[in-house]
């Protein structure tokens, strides 16, 4: 089987893509690991200004491939997390911590994984067609992954409603949720993700990673940490030009 995705540097931009179009873009397990290395790999990488996360074909990406599970079925809950849970923790983790700012850019289903990798992003820009679901609790299994992907962008209420309708929402409720940064036409996608990444690659590095370790540090501050680290971090950024 193979990676199910590509990895490719075009100037300042890294350019991750799903490449399993004849599944819906799914991700295996194993897949998912090598997911997050890539990120990894691209995040630490001097010369890259901005991670963009896609999917070929008619679909983001419709959640985790279950042909990917371990022959030898975990029995206990540390080889549980381990072997199923982790690699999805490690992909979140991945995405929260690459320096850069992470870009999805989806169209059509996003759906449990798929849906939980567009929150964790940075940014997320989708066609006007795109649909965003969290499925889990059909089989009865509760997305808590997933919901940890969405926990700081979406408020508890709707979040809650995703997860216990089961149901699809639209990308302009998804954007109206925060899943979502911006919404296109579908046959506008590529071209206005195009625009936004076009800009993130003429700005410096240090100062892109400052705007998204801010943010992911203050949110959850109170306010006078929040005023000294916003009037720190600008210090530092300054004081070395």
């Amino acid at each position: 089987m193979s990676q199910g995705f590509e990895l490719k540097r075009d100037g300042a931009i890294a350019r991750v893509t799903l490449d399993r179009s004849e599944v819906g873009n799914m991700l295996t397990l194993a897949q998912v690991s090598g997911l997050a290395r890539a990120v990894r790999e691209a995040g630490s990488d001097a010369a890259v200004k901005a991670i963009v996360l896609g999917g070929k074909g008619d679909d983001f990406c419709r959640g985790r491939d279950p042909a990917g599970a371990p022959e030898a079925k975990p029995t206990t809950a540390v080889e549980m997390r381990n072997a199923l849970i982790e690699p999805i923790l490690g992909l979140y983790r991945a995405i929260r911590d690459a320096a850069v700012p992470v870009v999805a850019v989806v169209q059509g289903s996003a759906r449990g994984l798929g849906c939980g990798v567009a929150a964790v992003c940075d940014v997320a820009i989708a066609a006007d067609s795109a649909r965003f679901s969290l499925p889990e609790m059909k089989a009865n299994l509760p997305p808590t992954l997933a919901m940890l992907a969405h926990l700081d962008r979406v408020p508890s209420k709707a979040l809650l409603w995703m997860v216990l309708s089961t149901g699809e929402i639209d990308a302009n409720r998804a954007r109206d949720w925060g899943l979502v940064s911006e919404v296109a036409p579908a046959a506008d996608l590529q071209a206005r993700a195009e625009a936004f990444l076009n800009g993130l690659a003429g700005f410096e590095r240090d100062p892109l990673a400052t705007c998204k370790s801010y943010l992911q540090r203050a949110r959850q501050a109170d306010y006078a940490t929040a005023n000294d680290l916003a009037g720190n971090l600008l210090s530092v950024v300054l004081s070395s030009r």
